[in-house]
């Protein structure tokens, strides 16, 4: 471990003391009403009693594996048809031009709207919970991987397509490299949007997930357990996150390393 990452964890370590200390001490001295804020040591409890007790709709597992199916459900479509819809938009103006309006006037429609009508639609089982999800990551991933393939320089394209390449093999392995790195960097927001889509939809109507716990913890006055669910949601983000991470580091080995990057090492 460097000195520079050492100091990184200490500043971590000390905004969190800060932060979670100070909340502590407000609330307990009054200044700030935990009825409605919560506060840290109520929190914890209500952890470790989601954990134990369960909920009045099953065990926090089985809630936590019906919301993170349904947002990895919605990741990987949405991310599947971003990338296939942005890359072969970006390549074909003609296809953009066409259908680019439509993709923007749907991106218009609030996404709690959607839920709604998902929801109506399908029921309130995973099914509407992933289609928002979905569309949630799509829009993120599309527009990354439309604007990835702008970008690709033209001139090798070009030069790729004189010595006979098939417009096929110039995506392969001209196109898609280029804009890997616009699509893996869209992935870090993308996974959270998936969980965001996942929540409201349960929020909407469900009949397990952790947004369904939030709902009800909304409607009882419990602040503490809404926030209890947010930190375990926090957790699995940032466990994403890192294996995210470890997939653009995989992927991406052929990129010099930028600026902060090579500060960093």
């Amino acid at each position: 471990m460097t000195r520079r990452t050492t100091w990184v964890w200490t500043g971590r370590a000390i905004l969190a003391v800060i932060v979670i200390g100070g909340w502590q001490w407000f609330t307990t001295e009054g200044w700030v009403d935990k009825f409605f804020f919560g506060q840290p040591s109520e929190i914890w409890n209500s952890l470790v009693k989601l954990f134990t007790e369960g909920t009045a709709f099953g065990t926090i597992w089985e809630n936590l594996w019906v919301t993170m199916q349904e947002a990895i459900y919605g990741f990987l479509l949405g991310t599947l048809v971003g990338v296939v819809l942005g890359i072969l938009l970006g390549s074909n103006k003609y296809l953009s031009e066409v259908v680019g309006p439509y993709i923007r006037i749907v991106n218009s429609i609030p996404r709690i709207v959607l839920g709604s009508i998902f929801i109506v639609a399908f029921g309130l089982g995973v099914f509407p919970k992933v289609l928002l999800a979905a569309v949630l990551v799509f829009f993120v991933v599309f527009f990354n991987a439309f604007q990835g393939v702008r970008e690709v320089d033209q001139n090798l394209v070009g030069n790729v397509r004189v010595l006979g390449a098939s417009p096929l093999q110039v995506a392969i392995h001209v196109t898609i490299p280029s804009a890997m790195t616009w699509i893996i960097a869209s992935l870090h927001t993308a996974f959270g949007f998936a969980i965001i889509g996942a929540l409201v939809a349960e929020v909407l109507g469900a009949q397990q997930g952790i947004g369904l716990i939030i709902s009800q913890a909304q409607g009882t006055f419990d602040p503490n357990t809404v926030f209890a669910c947010m930190v375990i949601i926090a957790v699995i983000t940032l466990g994403a996150e890192y294996l995210i991470s470890v997939l653009e580091h995989r992927l991406l080995k052929w990129r010099p390393p930028n600026r902060s990057e090579a500060q960093a090492i």
